[in-house]
């Protein structure tokens, strides 16, 4: 069975960092030919450094990269059609999408949807919709938190492999050139957009009673940090101490050790979809900056998340919680310490929530599944 995978990088890494996760583990897992559609593929070589952003087509990692340009080539549908997050497909392609004599029906598309937390999920997720025009159906598969949704995506063996690296931490820091944290201090990755309230952020940590070394890879938040911390220029290697607080700059990482450092950090501050995904499978607490969207819809799906995450949660905890995302995403003052003071039944919620996600089957078992169905 082969499967097209069409993705418009919006927000850099998320969309199309979850289309690379989805289309290696289609590959990997469950050995399905995948040709993934992306009409940027300079975001997609940050994630992935052996692609090459000026080569239209390419195989990496068992997968077909194509370049998505216009106009459309001519070529016979596959058997799966992913509309990643709601991006148009050609016209020529849906055109070619027709059953006929030489294909008796219609491929199995799916419009794979963003990630959310709200309750109508669940009504909506593996509902059709005929198109407008053309006999053909579209599916609406919805990612989740519950059974009656899509699910999340995990590869298969991801909890084993985080608690090792975590169980051999020293060698992952040793390995990939960084110093070994102090026992006392506090360890904090920094992935966020360009709005992110970082100067607050940064004179907390500058006077925090415990040492804090943060970890920011390459991109938007380096423009935050040069203003907050009074400096021209930042890159990666660069290393700033503040009192307190000492800021390390690395390169932009591939997702798997990405994903290991997230593993290995005491809180992770993380942005849209992707990376906050990854940053529930880790364990450890967690700050997320959701994807602004128009009318400050995106204040209800975090509300939405909130809601569900912190339900076990004592009240002052989740408030303590919930308030600092308020704050990092622009709608209070942000109180580091008041967060930080809840860390270790943060820590705790983080590891008991993870385990509960691996208790529902995840997001490419459950799409290749009803892609079988269909």
């Amino acid at each position: 069975m082969g499967w097209d995978l069409f993705c418009r990088v919006i927000d850099n890494y998320g969309d199309i960092g979850f289309c690379w996760r989805l289309s290696r583990q289609l590959t990997t897992e469950y050995g399905l030919a995948v040709r993934l559609w992306v009409d940027d593929l300079a975001s997609l070589q940050r994630i992935c450094p052996s692609v090459d952003p000026h080569q239209t087509f390419q195989q990496r990692c068992g997968v077909q990269i194509n370049h998505w340009t216009d106009p459309f080539p001519d070529i016979i549908p596959a058997d799966v059609v992913i509309e990643a997050y709601g991006c148009e497909l050609p016209e020529k392609y849906i055109q070619a999408m027709l059953p006929n004599h030489s294909r008796g029906r219609q491929p199995v598309w799916i419009n794979l949807e963003y990630l959310s937390a709200e309750s109508w999920v669940e009504e909506y997720h593996g509902l059709c919709s005929p198109h407008p025009r053309l006999p053909l159906t579209k599916y609406f598969f919805f990612p989740g938190f519950t059974v009656n949704t899509g699910g999340l995506l995990r590869e298969k063996n991801l909890l084993t492999q985080r608690d090792s690296v975590q169980h051999n931490a020293a060698n992952w820091w040793l390995q990939n050139d960084l110093p070994i944290p102090d026992e006392t201090e506090i360890v904090i990755s920094l992935f966020c957009y360009d709005t992110a309230p970082i100067s607050n952020l940064l004179e907390a940590w500058t006077h925090s009673q415990t040492p804090i070394r943060c970890i920011i890879p390459e991109g938007q938040a380096l423009t935050l940090l040069r203003n907050g911390l009074n400096r021209s220029a930042l890159k990666a290697g660069d290393v700033i101490q503040q009192d307190k607080l000492t800021v390390q700059i690395i390169p932009f990482l591939p997702q798997a050790q990405y994903d290991q450092l997230l593993w290995l950090c005491d809180c992770n501050f993380v942005r849209g979809e992707d990376s906050f995904v990854r940053a529930q499978w880790a364990g450890r607490p967690f700050v997320w900056q959701i994807y602004p969207q128009a009318d400050n819809v995106h204040h209800v799906k975090l509300e939405a998340f909130l809601n569900r995450y912190l339900q076990s949660l004592t009240k002052e905890s989740a408030q303590a919680f919930r308030a600092f995302h308020h704050g990092w995403n622009g709608r209070e003052r942000l109180d580091w310490n008041h967060f930080w003071q809840h860390h270790a039944i943060f820590h705790q919620h983080a590891l008991t929530w993870s385990s509960q996600l691996a208790v529902i089957p995840d997001l490419t078992f459950n799409l290749v599944e009803f892609c079988k169905r269909q």
